[in-house]
């Protein structure tokens, strides 16, 4: 027997955050919504897409309820699917406002538009020196060009020069077993004031080019190594961004970056 049954539908945006390239940048999938799914249907996106990261957000009063997965867990602060859905909002759904303003996990973010940049005003975190846990260099490859290991939200490894960065090749099995969000090996460079790569096989995501949320403490790590408070920085191996980071005087960041929409469809539920 035939049914007038429709599946469910949520409009879906793939938005590539943090360049102005085809095919370049952090994708990010973005999902619109009127009201919250289950905690396991936003799950579910997550993995359907397959990105490292999938926003939702909700409008509510005074702007919206924003959230992040990953293919294998929510998250508590994502800076390329904050710029994806910031982009969203104003390019596709109408935003007409200065600033949007997101209510997360982390507090209240809110995001402004700059020509064809936008500027995401993030809480700054701090990296605290720490010995190399065991078996962490030889997960990552790493044999020598190590300055020291941090740990903030991420375990932090500076080498002495990109061409380490640019060589990398980890174990992401070993590297699971580090209990931590991810792990971010960082140089100096002579275009960039810094450049970065990042892992997180504990979250699902063996390699994220461009990790905003890493730079709330990698930007005033490297202000506080550089003595200056507005930073270049690119990050990624195959696939890479650059973001330009500015350290406030008010314990805040300021990440700016562009973005461009790569698809845009309807998901069926």
């Amino acid at each position: 027997m035939m049914t007038n049954n429709k599946p469910n539908t949520i409009p879906f945006y793939q938005v590539d955050a943090f360049t102005t390239e085809p095919f370049g940048g952090n994708p990010a999938g973005v999902c619109p919504l009127t009201e919250w799914l289950s905690d396991k249907t936003l799950q579910a996106i997550a993995a359907e897409n397959n990105l490292s990261e999938t926003a939702f957000f909700v409008p509510v009063e005074g702007g919206y309820h924003l959230r992040w997965c990953t293919p294998a867990v929510e998250v508590d602060l994502c800076g390329h699917a904050t710029l994806a859905a910031s982009w969203v909002l104003f390019n596709k759904l109408g935003f007409t406002g200065e600033v949007i303003r997101f209510f997360t996990r982390s507090g209240v973010l809110e995001v402004s538009r700059h020509g064809n940049e936008y500027c995401m005003d993030f809480p700054a975190k701090q990296m605290v020196p720490i010995e190399t846990p065991a078996g962490l260099l030889a997960a990552l490859g790493i044999s020598d060009g190590i300055v020291g290991v941090w740990q903030s939200d991420d375990l932090v490894v500076l080498v002495e020069n990109k061409t380490i960065i640019d060589g990398l090749s980890p174990d992401f099995n070993a590297l699971k077993v580090f209990k931590t969000r991810g792990v971010v090996v960082t140089a100096p460079d002579e275009e960039f004031d810094f450049v970065s790569r990042w892992f997180g096989p504990q979250v699902g995501v063996n390699e994220d080019p461009v990790t905003g949320s890493a730079h709330t403490f990698l930007a005033p790590f490297w202000a506080n190594r550089l003595g200056k408070y507005t930073l270049s920085a690119r990050q990624g191996g195959v696939r890479q961004g650059a973001l330009r980071c500015v350290i406030r005087d008010n314990g805040r960041v300021a990440i700016y970056g562009s973005a461009r929409m790569a698809i845009e469809g309807i998901f069926s539920l």
